[in-house]
């Protein structure tokens, strides 16, 4: 994506890239102690990939998990119903964000930072590439804070090794 440009004023820059369906897939969580989590695979997601970044959500993390997602039909398939019937229910509970409530999920704001700003004007040569700046692009930060207006919408900080990254 393409935040800001240094062409002529009224000549739109062009950049040559060949046109591929390649792309990466990507799912993270955040815990409420500001912790991110992001796993990064080249085919796209489906339910089975999703109960695996379930699984190691339950082995990094210790005691009952509440996972609060959105309604993508990946999170309702019936491999993840199998999983939570196999016990994973013992210690994950699982809850879906509003119909298209992206201004109170914490993670569209995360990705909303990270392509404007982390990722903006970053031109990479291959998917190999792309991967080496998203794992650049995450790690500057350290912890995230998490907070809601009284209007209900989404408001973080992003802290990083150099202090504050964006003000609420």
């Amino acid at each position: 994506m393409a935040v800001r440009t240094w062409a002529p004023c009224g000549q739109t820059p062009l950049l040559h890239v060949p046109l591929t369906r390649d792309h990466l897939a990507a799912i993270s969580g955040i815990t409420l102690d500001g912790r991110l989590f992001l796993q990064v695979r080249p085919n796209s997601y489906n339910a089975a990939a999703v109960v695996g970044f379930l699984r190691v959500l339950l082995r990094k993390l210790a005691g009952k998990l509440v996972v609060i997602w959105d309604g993508s039909p990946i999170h309702r398939g019936q491999e993840v119903k199998d999983f939570l019937k196999r016990g994973a229910a013992k210690r994950l509970h699982l809850e879906q964000f509003p119909g298209y409530a992206p201004d109170i999920n914490p993670d569209e704001g995360i990705w909303n930072y990270l392509k404007r700003v982390e990722l903006g004007n970053v031109c990479c040569r291959d998917l190999e590439h792309l991967h080496q700046e998203l794992i650049r692009a995450t790690a500057v930060f350290t912890k995230i804070e998490l907070a809601f207006s009284s209007r209900g919408s989404r408001v973080f900080k992003l802290t990083g090794r150099e202090g504050l990254l964006s003000e609420p």
